[in-house]
């Protein structure tokens, strides 16, 4: 995975894993997890979620379901950092800890 390239790094120097997360009725899915470690992460260190909309960013509506399911990953508190991967970017002041586009992405490899 391409965002697993790009850290750890100062914001998270402990996270040495990034995958996704859901339950067995695959509601809520959480796309991202970073974490300290896997397959059972001791500590996770931020949430977030892949939108690859072509003509929009990620917006107020997509970080509402974010911070509404969050909570249902194990490890992750009201203070977990919210962090997204977009097409088009984030629309203004929409509150995320970090954000990754396919610029950051591609220069990864």
């Amino acid at each position: 995975m391409s965002l697993l390239r790009l850290l750890p790094n100062k914001d998270w120097p402990g996270t040495e894993a990034v995958g996704g997360w859901w339950n067995r009725q695959n509601n809520p899915e959480i796309d991202l997890v970073g974490a300290d470690r896997e397959p059972v992460a001791g500590k996770v260190h931020f949430v977030g979620s892949v939108k690859w909309l072509e003509s929009q960013p990620f917006g107020r509506r997509e970080r509402d379901v974010l911070v509404r399911d969050m909570l249902a990953v194990p490890g992750a508190t009201p203070d977990t950092p919210l962090v997204a991967v977009s097409r088009r970017g984030v629309a203004d002041g929409v509150p995320l800890a970090a954000h990754w586009g396919p610029e950051d992405l591609v220069r990864t490899w």
